[in-house]
């Protein structure tokens, strides 16, 4: 006998609440009516609705949605972690963004959450041995979502890209889980070299909006990157960096920075008699 609907949904709590939010703004919002049957309520879980969304902003004259939705379900089926990172992915930016007061969002509104699925796919492609469509994923996410990040870079669960636009993530870069970083933050390389040449970033870490970290670095777990440093050595865990060249200037402030979203460094000031 087939599950009801309603069953399905109560053993994913995630995507239950997705639902019944959807409801309420086909109820609130009769515009947006359209939006939310096609994209979520047509849909019975949250793998399907992704795979939908992710076909219709990635569609192009050179692929049609209908192929990429094809290959979006192939992953999600052949790889369930895919799907749990996607969840993992979308409580981090409720957690974490003041912005987003519903679980609905991040899938419906916001680039940086659809950008770093459309990555988690095409590492899947990269990984099976599908590496020029994986490229084709790389592409299509650079031209709609402004985000860069290679399919072969290496990104852990519950991490959330706020705001996402110019993120650039090299191919060996690998990103720990529960991670937070803001617009214009670069994991790059240090020139033309080959082989391991990007960060590595621990778990729990916090990097500010426009922070440059280049070369075969490692961030510790739980530091905190200032805005706008440019970071081109190892960062001790639990410590912050900020400056050109970034610098150790204190402690992270509390022990997981990612979710606390705290960039200010005014108790570290306080701690050096108000001198920053």
């Amino acid at each position: 006998m087939a599950i009801e609907q309603a069953s399905i949904r109560d053993l994913d709590p995630v995507w239950s609440r997705i639902c019944h939010e959807a409801e309420d703004v086909a109820r609130s919002e009769p515009l947006l009516w359209g939006l939310v049957q096609t994209g979520i309520l047509h849909h019975d879980t949250l793998e399907q609705a992704l795979g939908y969304r992710m076909a219709l902003k990635l569609a192009s004259g050179e692929m049609p949605g209908e192929f990429i939705r094809e290959f979006c379900d192939t992953a999600f089926a052949a790889d369930p972690e895919i799907g749990l990172a996607a969840r993992a992915d979308l409580v981090a930016v409720y957690d974490r963004d003041p912005a987003c007061d519903r679980f609905l969002m991040p899938l419906i509104f916001f680039k940086g959450y659809l950008a770093l699925q459309t990555y988690r796919v095409a590492h899947w492609l990269w990984r099976d041995g599908r590496k020029d469509l994986a490229y084709f994923l790389q592409m299509r996410m650079s031209e709609e979502f402004a985000i860069d990040i290679h399919p072969a870079a290496r990104i852990g669960r519950g991490c959330m890209l706020d705001h996402a636009h110019a993120i650039v993530i090299g191919e060996t870069a690998v990103v720990g889980d529960n991670v937070s970083m803001l617009h214009g933050v670069t994991l790059g390389g240090t020139g033309k070299e080959h082989g391991d040449r990007h960060p590595k970033v621990g778990d729990g870490v916090l990097i500010g909006a426009g922070a440059t970290i280049l070369g075969n670095i490692r961030i510790g777990d739980c530091a905190r990157i200032a805005a706008g440093s440019v970071v081109l050595a190892d960062v001790p865990p639990r410590k912050t960096v900020a400056g050109v060249p970034a610098r150790v200037v204190g402690e992270a402030g509390c022990d997981q920075p990612s979710r606390s979203m705290n960039q200010l460094l005014r108790d570290i000031e306080a701690a050096h008699g108000g001198k920053g």
